[in-house]
């Protein structure tokens, strides 16, 4: 960031750190006793060379916040998650004290982002670490900012957080529902209010790979002969499921409407109600991998899955290959123990 305080104990704290020809160009140091002193410095390097062409290109002296909602409306408010992105990276901006755009360096992302670990946010205790997932999602979101602009020529300079690598994590525990496990979430079920809908949201889940979003906003017009066809999806494609003639018939219904009227949380209650030990976040998503984990366990093929599923990265569905029967069988066949009489 271009204006920071060090909090070194120096009695000129705040450092002014800019680069008026850009993030390659020369680099401006200057210490100063108040923000107000850095600020104002800043803005007059800036802006030093904007009436002196032989110095070379004017330079870019727009703040992060203009490159964010630069790019929230050329691109970003027509995408389906870009309402939360734009959201968590006005957080960001305002983290990062809203610094001049050519200034920031990977350096300055990576202090940032090593020090929002730190701090946090939580409406319990106050202060608690951002996950991996919520870091690697931040960056994505300002690398795609800078990658869209560069490509809609709206930003002339390289990607600053290019070199910066996402935060290695562990792979989450894929847990699925034994059979056992699902005859139990139906009998659990039939004490919940709307205990009816929870039955056949829940088994359209089970039996297509359905988000619960995606089931539970389903309309007659989108039911067909044994046919389910989910739209307004994640990836934004529609997909067409087959199902069998029984759960047709128990959920068709003789209009275009909406066919359920409960609400995402009372099926994540009624999961969570009924499995308490359930990893985080899998509450409801646990349908959709015990679908999935039975594909595979049945012997389905992983391209057939990955076009039920609905991804558009087979690397997305490679996560449940290991279900398969014969997934790396032949470690049990070439492995140099074979031949050996031991």
């Amino acid at each position: 960031m271009s204006v920071r305080n060090l909090k070194d104990g120096h009695k000129k704290p705040w450092l002014c750190e800019c680069y008026p020809q850009g993030s390659a160009g020369k680099r401006i140091r200057k210490r100063f006793a108040t923000k107000g002193e850095a600020t104002a410095f800043e803005r007059y390097t800036m802006n030093e060379v904007v009436d002196k062409p032989w110095l070379g290109d004017k330079p870019d002296t727009r703040k992060l916040s203009d490159l964010i909602e630069l790019w929230w409306q050329l691109h970003a408010k027509n995408l389906k998650s870009g309402t939360h992105a734009h959201r968590r990276m006005i957080i960001i901006c305002e983290h990062l004290d809203n610094p001049m755009a050519v200034s920031i360096t990977a350096k300055d992302y990576a202090h940032y982002r090593a020090n929002r670990r730190m701090v946090g946010a939580s409406k319990r205790n106050g202060v608690v670490e951002l996950s991996p997932a919520s870091q690697n999602y931040d960056l994505k979101c300002m690398r795609a900012m800078f990658n869209e602009l560069i490509r809609l020529n709206e930003w002339s300079y390289p990607n600053p957080l290019t070199s910066i690598k996402l935060i290695q994590k562990s792979e989450l525990e894929l847990s699925y529902l034994s059979q056992e496990q699902i005859i139990k979430l139906f009998s659990s079920i039939q004490n919940e209010f709307h205990a009816k809908q929870l039955t056949q949201i829940i088994k359209i889940c089970l039996a297509t790979g359905a988000r619960v979003s995606e089931a539970m906003n389903l309309k007659g017009s989108q039911l067909s002969k044994y046919k389910i066809t989910f739209s307004n999806t994640k990836s934004r494609k529609n997909r067409t499921v087959p199902i069998s003639e029984e759960l047709y018939n128990e959920i068709y219904q003789d209009n275009t409407d909406k066919l359920f009227t409960c609400n995402y949380g009372a099926i994540r209650k009624g999961v969570s109600d009924c499995f308490t030990d359930l990893p985080k976040g899998q509450a409801t998503h646990i349908l959709r991998h015990t679908f999935a984990s039975y594909f595979m366990i049945n012997g389905g093929n992983i391209l057939v899955l990955q076009k039920i599923l609905g991804h558009a990265d087979i690397t997305q569905t490679m996560r449940y290959s290991h279900f398969s029967p014969s997934h790396l069988q032949d470690a049990v066949t070439f492995n140099p123990l074979v031949n050996l009489a031991l």
